[in-house]
């Protein structure tokens, strides 16, 4: 039998039947519903007469658009009041089950997807938003589709593809001390561009992957989409099926052995092929920043902003209007560089490890005058697992908000964002031009470097921070 790869194994048990030479009828197990990007989807289905094929594979819930304040109601962003009341009425209609604001599974998608189980290994999961893709990390093919395809996800749980190309990406070694997934995934796309994913599904492998837990897995995943990828994956092993164990919506009883014994044949056999493979050194891996204004303008937290007169033709109109935009030059170091805003919170690190590793740093320490610290979980209970471990009193202590779940300030959501011509430190995904407001600048970087420097006020190498009475 010729090997296959995980992602071929999942492709090949979801082809209902291919319909042209490179056409095929794909079947979609789970489908994520958001405010967003949903009200034209459950439009089209009324002037068509259809209802949902499978409510009981469809989930619901509040969350981008949504307060991430104290106290908030739905209503509570006014702007957005209009777009969460039409989700509650579309799914009373449709019978669909709302994860609702108050509701106390709520978050953000790509976060309660494999907090609650919804997310499983070797399922295909859709939702109406790129960063879909993390679910991944639990060995699910997961990709983000747009608002025509809600509304066919909603009629058929179908949908008509293309198979992708497949590249698989190898971290190998041992991180140091400082790095995280974060510095990991951020690393890779420095070395090799926003373009190199070409719609691919991309493996996640190697011993350094295997070594990080569910959470970090799932950061990795999440970021697929910022070097062109539509979806990223990793494996499931036994660190998958421990974090999976008792999810509301996972298997459970006999049906859980069963589900295990499936899952232990998914990961890709030796010697299947892959249209590209990479081999990443994660030895040579260190802290890593965002100086631009695209995720490939990152650099190691000790080295200079590159030259634009150095780079490839092509590259260096956009190099040079990103350190116009972020008011940098080139030569500099991003270490000392002072910011107006720290924020911890998205669908890329948000989770409860996120937020520990946060707390570590912060505990002891103040919120350096003039910078305004944002923590917003992922999940209600995210959340509240937070608040069990006194997570919350060491972030209140420091100067922190600590806020209700949301997509908040990844993208300007909720009435949260950063002035014009301020500077952000986040542990988003994205920095472009306007990204968390007009004229705001944005670095990218992990839970752990992002802490330091809203201590300290200015962007600050984790493994030069002393240690409390140091």
């Amino acid at each position: 039998m010729t090997p296959r790869s995980l992602f071929d194994k999942i492709w090949d048990s979801h082809v209902v039947r291919q319909l042209a030479e490179d056409r095929f009828l794909i079947s979609v197990d789970r489908h994520l519903l958001h405010e967003a990007t949903s009200r034209d989807a459950f439009d089209g289905l009324r002037r068509r007469g259809l209802a949902p094929k499978s409510t009981a594979a469809t989930f619901a819930v509040v969350d981008h658009d949504v307060s991430t304040l104290s106290g908030r109601t739905w209503d509570s962003y006014s702007p957005a009041a209009e777009r969460i009341s039409a989700m509650q009425e579309n799914c009373q209609a449709f019978g669909i089950d709302l994860i609702d604001v108050n509701d106390p599974r709520q978050g953000i998608c790509h976060v309660i997807s494999p907090e609650l189980g919804i997310t499983l290994p070797g399922i295909t999961l859709v939702c109406g938003d790129s960063h879909t893709a993390t679910s991944g990390g639990l060995g699910a093919w997961a990709w983000g589709i747009g608002t025509t395809e809600i509304e066919r996800v909603l009629a058929t749980q179908a949908l008509i593809l293309r198979k992708p190309k497949t590249m698989r990406v190898n971290f190998n070694g041992t991180l140091h001390p400082g790095v995280y997934a974060k510095d990991l995934i951020l690393y890779f796309i420095g070395q090799y561009g926003i373009a190199i994913g070409g719609g691919t599904a991309v493996e996640y492998a190697g011993s350094a992957i295997r070594a990080l837990p569910v959470e970090a897995r799932l950061t990795i995943c999440n970021m697929s989409i910022e070097f062109g990828a539509r979806s990223g994956l990793i494996a499931p092993d036994d660190v998958t099926y421990q974090y999976l164990a008792g999810r509301a919506h996972a298997p459970a009883g006999a049906d859980w052995e069963a589900a295990v014994a499936q899952w232990r044949a998914l990961p890709s056999d030796p010697g299947a092929g892959f249209d590209r493979e990479i081999d990443i050194d994660c030895s040579a891996i260190r802290p890593q920043i965002t100086w631009g204004t695209s995720p490939q303008d990152v650099i190691a937290i000790d080295a200079p902003i590159p030259d634009p007169g150095g780079a490839e033709l092509e590259r260096r109109g956009p190099m040079q209007n990103s350190l116009s935009y972020m008011d940098l030059t080139p030569g500099m170091t991003m270490e000392g560089l002072k910011i107006d805003f720290a924020f911890i919170g998205s669908c890329t690190n948000s989770r409860l490890s996120d937020l520990e590793i946060a707390a570590g740093i912060v505990r002891g320490r103040k919120v350096a005058d003039g910078v305004t610290a944002i923590i917003v979980p992922g999940s209600t209970p995210v959340k509240r697992a937070a608040e069990a471990a006194g997570l919350d009193r060491v972030f209140r202590d420091a100067g922190f908000q600590w806020r209700e779940s949301g997509c908040s300030m990844c993208q300007t959501l909720g009435g949260d964002s950063v002035p014009p011509g301020q500077r952000s430190i986040s542990t988003t995904n994205r920095n472009f031009e306007g990204r968390q407001g007009p004229q705001a600048r944005t670095h990218l970087a992990s839970p752990a470097m992002v802490a330091a420097a809203a201590v300290t006020g200015r962007i600050t190498d984790i493994r030069k921070l002393p240690a409390i009475g140091g």
